[in-house]
C-alpha cells in the first residue's frame, strides 16, 4: 500500500528533535485521514536505530537513508534522498518540520517535484475535493491566510513547531523499515560542525515555554533575572532584536522576523515593547504574559496577562512565587 503521507524527520545529535515528533503526529492524523500509511524518511547515521522511535510517533514505514554521502549534512543529499522516498512511496503530501534543515530542504523537494510549498503551517488539513488545505500567518503575524495546493502532487510542506502537540509515544508500535539506496547528485556545499552557544541548553524554537527579554532589562547582566525565572518554569531564554544587535545575547535566541519564529505554551515577555517584527515570531504562542512598566506598550494588546510594573520588582517576586508554590506540590 502506498504512503499517503510521507514526512522528513530530523535527527539532531543522535535523537529526533521535538519539531520532528510532532510533524510525524500530524502526518499520522493525515494519513488516517485517508486510509492510508504513513512513511518517515530518515536520512543520515543512525538513521535504522530510530525507526521505532518514529514509529512509536505513528510511522508504518519507515525509509532510511544512510551511506558515507550523508554522514554531515548537505542540501543537495538531503533533497536527493526525499526524492527517493517520494519514489518508493508515491505520497500525496510531503510534510518536514519548518526547522533550519525543513526549510533548506523543502523547496528544493518541491521544485524538482514542480509542486505547490506551502510554509510554517499551523493547522493542516483536507478540503472537500480532497486538496491539501493549510493556515499559516501572514502580515508579520497580524493575519492568518487559508491556502490550498492545488495542481501537481505531491504537496509539501513545512510545519511551525510547537503549533501541532506531538502524540504520546506508542512504544513497540509494528512498522516496516526500508532501506533505500541513494546516489546524491554533485554536492556544492556540506556542514562541517556546529558551535553551541554558551550555556544554552534549550533551543527557543522548540521549547514549550520561553521567558524572553528585551531593551527593559538595561543591561546584559540583568538576564540572571530571567534566567533564574527560566530555571525554575523549566524555560528556554529568548530576547528581542535590540539586545541581540546590541551583544547582549546570541542572535541563536532571538525571537521576531528576523530571528526565530515560536508558538510555546507560555510566553513570558519582560520588557519587551511589542515592536511588530517581534510580535510576528512569537504572536502564536498559546499563553503570553508581558511584563512592562509601560502601560501603553504595544505587547499588551497580544498579552493573554499583563503586568504593569518595575520588572526588577516583579521579575523576582514571580520568581520566588513559582519555587514556593514548587515546595508546596513537593
Amino acid at each position: 500500500m502506498a504512503n499517503p503521507i510521507l514526512v522528513l524527520a530530523e535527527i539532531r545529535d543522535g535523537r529526533l528533535n521535538r519539531a520532528s515528533c510532532e510533524t510525524v503526529g500530524a502526518g499520522r492524523k493525515l494519513a488516517s485521514a485517508r486510509g492510508g500509511r504513513l512513511g518517515v524518511v530518515l536520512v543520515g547515521p543512525g538513521a535504522s536505530a530510530l525507526a521505532k522511535d518514529v514509529a512509536a510517533y505513528g510511522a508504518d514505514d519507515v525509509y532510511t537513508v544512510e551511506g558515507a554521502a550523508f554522514a554531515s549534512y548537505a542540501s543537495e543529499a538531503w533533497r536527493d534522498a526525499v526524492l527517493a522516498a517520494v519514489q518508493a512511496a508515491s505520497p500525496e503530501v510531503v510534510l518536514m518540520p519548518a526547522s533550519s534543515l525543513g526549510l533548506d530542504v523543502a523547496p528544493r523537494v518541491a521544485a524538482r517535484l514542480g509542486t505547490a510549498l506551502l510554509t510554517d503551517v499551523v493547522e493542516l488539513g483536507f478540503a472537500g475535493d480532497g486538496t491539501l488545505e493549510a493556515r499559516r500567518p501572514v502580515y508579520a503575524g497580524k493575519a492568518y491566510a487559508t491556502a490550498r495546493a492545488a495542481g501537481a502532487k505531491p504537496a509539501v510542506a513545512t510545519l511551525r513547531p510547537n503549533a501541532f502537540p506531538a502524540p504520546p509515544p506508542e512504544n513497540g508500535r509494528a512498522h516496516e523499515v526500508k532501506k533505500l539506496e541513494v546516489t546524491p547528485a554533485k554536492v556544492r556545499a556540506r556542514v562541517t560542525g556546529f558551535a553551541a552557544a554558551k550555556g544554552t541548553t534549550v533551543d527557543v524554537a522548540e521549547a514549550d515555554r520561553v521567558v524572553a527579554g528585551g531593551r527593559g532589562l538595561k543591561a546584559p547582566e540583568n538576564f540572571a533575572l530571567l534566567e533564574a525565572l527560566a530555571k525554575e518554569l523549566g524555560a528556554a531564554v529568548g530576547a528581542s532584536r535590540a539586545v541581540v544587535d546590541a551583544g547582549w545575547i546570541g542572535h541563536d535566541q532571538q525571537v521576531g522576523q528576523t530571528g526565530k519564529t515560536v508558538a510555546p505554551v507560555l510566553y513570558v515577555a519582560v520588557g519587551i515593547s511589542g515592536a511588530i517584527q517581534h510580535l510576528a515570531g512569537m504572536s502564536t504562542s498559546k499563553v503570553i504574559v508581558a511584563i512592562n512598566k509601560d502601560p501603553e506598550a504595544p505587547i499588551f494588546k497580544a498579552a493573554t496577562y499583563g503586568i504593569v510594573g518595575d520588572l526588577f520588582e516583579v521579575v523576582p517576586a514571580f520568581t520566588e512565587e513559582i519555587k514556593r508554590h514548587k515546595a508546596a506540590k513537593g
